[in-house]
């Protein structure tokens, strides 16, 4: 199975009007294992000035867009160029229920119902803006345990003397309004200080730009806060390598890892060969080592298949490993 066949071409223009769809990603997931949503696209750019519109204008976060199109001019996208859309995802290893946020990816994950796998269910998901390394976002697992709708915003000392560092001033309150880096919607959680909310400044969503907190589009926000009941748990994990099968192909999905993570490139390959090894002794499998290497160096954030068929191992100078 190659790669290009997984990309679906919309020779459709995008549309001059900039405001962002407020309808999120939202997959049926049939009954049984099911470990891959979605498909990559791609668009031939019309007006779009940048990379960040058109992110927003399809639910993706800066880091996701440009890390599949690297050769694209970030902030000047010519028209008529055309744009690959990640929107393909390998689910993180988590239970499927309730949020479940994996910080490297900075993908928020939501399943309103558990999915048990004996049943069809759904999966929503989100890009989202997540700490600093200096604010780190903290791994666990949390609850929602109140919602507010235009919320105030006290920030901590330790913020509002970062601020004044910086030569900013920082009230003890900021009332709502556009002012307000929570913008209109935030879901509590019982990590004290830690919430899920909206912006002010939507394109730092899919960066690293919060002092620890979740932030999303205001439009996505919007959806999540009348969709999650108080009480619904809270997921974080970090995960920059994910698998998951799709028929008999093990897919691999790599992000960046953590800049905080020692030795970024060990890290990530004694985190897949551990997850590899455990994946075999369930479902023995034949890895092409190029394919695995490619992705692990590229770490596009896209899902690519990295086993070959009993066929395709039958043809020289094809690399394999017995898993």
């Amino acid at each position: 199975m190659k790669f290009a066949a997984m990309i679906t071409l919309t020779l459709a223009l995008v549309c001059a009007a900039f405001a962002p769809d407020t309808r999120a990603d939202i997959y049926t997931l049939p009954a049984g294992k099911v470990d891959l949503v979605g498909k990559v696209e791609v668009v031939v750019n019309g007006n779009a000035p940048t990379l960040a519109d058109l992110a927003r204008l399809n639910n993706l976060g800066h880091e996701e867009i440009r890390l599949a199109n690297p050769t694209v001019d970030y902030w000047l996208v010519p028209t008529g160029a055309r744009v690959v859309l990640p929107k393909r995802y390998v689910l993180p290893q988590a239970r499927r229920e309730g949020l479940v946020l994996n910080v490297p990816e900075m993908r928020l994950y939501y399943f309103p119902e558990a999915c048990t796998g004996e049943a069809e269910c759904e999966v929503a998901t989100y890009p989202v803006a997540i700490g600093r390394m200096d604010w780190k976002t903290p791994l666990g697992k949390a609850n929602v345990t109140s919602k507010k709708a235009n919320p105030s915003w006290s920030p901590p000392e330790s913020i509002r003397l970062e601020a004044e560092a910086d030569g900013r001033y920082l009230p003890a309150v900021v009332p709502p309004g556009p002012d307000n880096p929570m913008g209109a919607y935030a879901l509590y959680l019982d990590i004290p200080g830690y919430r899920i909310h909206g912006t002010n400044r939507p394109y730092g969503v899919g960066m690293r730009a919060t002092h620890g907190c979740v932030r999303m589009y205001p439009e996505d926000i919007e959806v999540l806060f009348n969709e999650v009941p108080v009480g619904t748990g809270v997921q974080i994990v970090s995960q920059p390598v994910k698998f998951g099968w799709e028929g008999d192909t093990l897919f691999m999905e790599v992000h960046p890892p953590l800049e905080e993570d020692v030795d970024g490139e060990t890290h990530l390959e004694d985190l897949a060969m551990d997850q590899l090894g455990q994946i075999a002794l369930e479902r023995p499998f034949r890895m092409d080592n190029a394919e695995f290497q490619k992705a692990l160096f590229e770490r596009k954030g896209i899902p690519v298949p990295i086993t070959i068929s009993a066929d395709a191992t039958k043809k020289p100078g094809r690399q394999t490993t017995a898993r």
